[in-house]
């Protein structure tokens, strides 16, 4: 009995300490960065690598070139190269960089991923119209936990 007792506080405990946080509840530091995981959990450096190079989610590579993704097509040279950026900024840099890289760059063209409010007339989808209701971010919080997972190998 004691035992399940303690079983069940932990799962509680781990199920409290998992907590996402909300788009509109992020606390960005004095220069951008947030230090905590939006999602409560660790990053896989593996899904972040998908969102990456996916076109339907991150598409990170359309802006900036990765020299471990030149299998990828179609790299850009708007955004700074991301190679060593696990050694430029630390993982609550590459945090805050991603959900909103405007906190940290004020001219960045780079879209706020994890966002949801603020826009000027945001489009619904593909229909030539204003969204209307509540928009959802980008990316999901894991999946920026993933992005800078994977942002955080890429050391020189």
């Amino acid at each position: 009995m004691k035992r399940f007792v303690l079983a069940a506080a932990a799962a509680s405990i781990s199920t409290f300490a998992y907590a996402q946080t909300a788009p509109n509840d992020v606390t960005f530091g004095d220069y951008g960065e947030i230090e905590v995981s939006l999602s409560g959990e660790a990053g896989d450096a593996e899904r972040g690598l998908e969102v990456m190079v996916s076109r339907g989610k991150g598409n990170c590579i359309a802006c900036h070139e990765v020299t471990a993704l030149q299998e990828y097509p179609f790299h850009g040279e708007v955004g700074p190269m991301l190679d060593g950026a696990g050694d430029r900024w630390t993982e609550a840099d590459l945090r805050g960089i991603v959900a909103n890289a405007k906190n940290v760059f004020p001219e960045s063209i780079m879209p706020a991923f994890y966002r949801t409010d603020g826009f000027t007339r945001p489009g619904d989808a593909y229909t030539g119209r204003a969204a209307e209701g509540d928009l959802d971010p980008l990316l999901t919080a894991q999946e920026i936990e993933d992005v800078v997972a994977y942002l955080m190998t890429l050391t020189d």
